[in-house]
């Protein structure tokens, strides 16, 4: 007997336990290929020019989707802003799995928030059309019940605007959004469907403390304000412009901290995917060194 407990020890100690999957890391590019495309968005007798991000099986322009149905979401631009400063963000989405539709609307001095609340919305009803229609590039390739919307700056204040208006968008998630007229903070106060806000630290175009928080303590839960720790109002930005500011981290550093956030909670919340929970309300959303967390589930 003595014999054969060592031998059952020594096997036992041969064991190779399998490794654990390592947890996703959002703030990385996701899997698929991303590729672009210039639309006109027509819907509700709006006609929106628009830039379409999406997953595909390659990239470049124009090229095929990838395999599947993707949740959509609108993406708004900050004042003043080129919506190629936010490349980045709306190629790390659709790597990820969504589709990104930006309009390129409101460009000007005097732009106008409700319009570009509408046509966020428009980006949105388009594409849920698209995914019928015979020979689009879209059709069966959007998932018509995940559908979210998102911004920075004015773009995250317009994002608020048109979650308030479409009971089709599912949740929000926004970066440094802006107070606007209409107020978004009455907008926010409405709204039944989760949202998350961005900030940065040292903002000082849209301070946390005048604009998001309000917005934040006026949302019912579940809701969230992450803080980019020394981040400021252009670092969620690709390059900066007029209007701009600075902060105490690198802007790739704030980028990167941004997208992960973002990522994890539409991945969640319209991609269902369990493994980005963790990171939205779990630990590792908690302990963020890079971005501090506020939060009701």
């Amino acid at each position: 007997m003595r014999v054969l407990a060592i031998t059952l020890a020594l096997v036992a100690s041969t064991v190779v336990t399998p490794a654990l999957a390592a947890p996703p890391d959002y703030g990385l590019p996701g899997t698929y290929p991303v590729a672009y495309s210039d639309v006109t968005a027509v819907a509700g007798g709006r006609s929106v020019p628009a830039r379409v991000h999406y997953p595909a099986t390659a990239a470049g322009v124009n090229q095929p989707v990838a395999t599947g149905r993707f949740p959509a979401i609108a993406f708004g631009h900050g004042f003043f802003q080129a919506t190629s400063k936010y490349t980045s963000t709306s190629n790390h989405l659709a790597s990820w799995g969504f589709v990104v539709v930006v309009p390129t609307t409101q460009g000007g001095l005097s732009p106008s928030h409700s319009a570009f609340a509408d046509d966020l919305n428009t980006g949105l009803t388009w594409l849920v059309a698209q995914d019928g229609t015979a020979g689009s590039r879209f059709r069966d390739h959007v998932t018509t019940t995940a559908l979210g919307a998102s911004g920075h700056s004015m773009g995250g204040g317009a994002a608020v605007l048109a979650a308030a208006r479409n009971p089709q968008i599912k949740t929000i998630s926004t970066y440094a959004a802006a107070e606007t007229n209409p107020s978004a903070k009455a907008a926010a106060a409405t709204l039944r469907v989760p949202a998350q806000f961005l900030a940065g630290s040292q903002d000082t175009i849209t301070p946390v403390g005048e604009h998001q928080r309000p917005m934040f303590t006026a949302k019912q839960p579940a809701k969230q304000l992450r803080t980019v720790t020394g981040g400021f109002h252009c670092g969620f930005m690709d390059s900066s412009g007029i209007f701009c500011d600075s902060g105490s981290v690198t802007r790739a550093a704030q980028l990167v901290a941004s997208k992960r956030v973002l990522t994890s909670w539409f991945r969640f919340y319209l991609a269902g995917d369990a493994a980005a929970r963790d990171f939205v309300w779990g630990q590792p959303a908690r302990t963020d060194s890079a971005v501090t967390f506020e939060g009701t589930e």
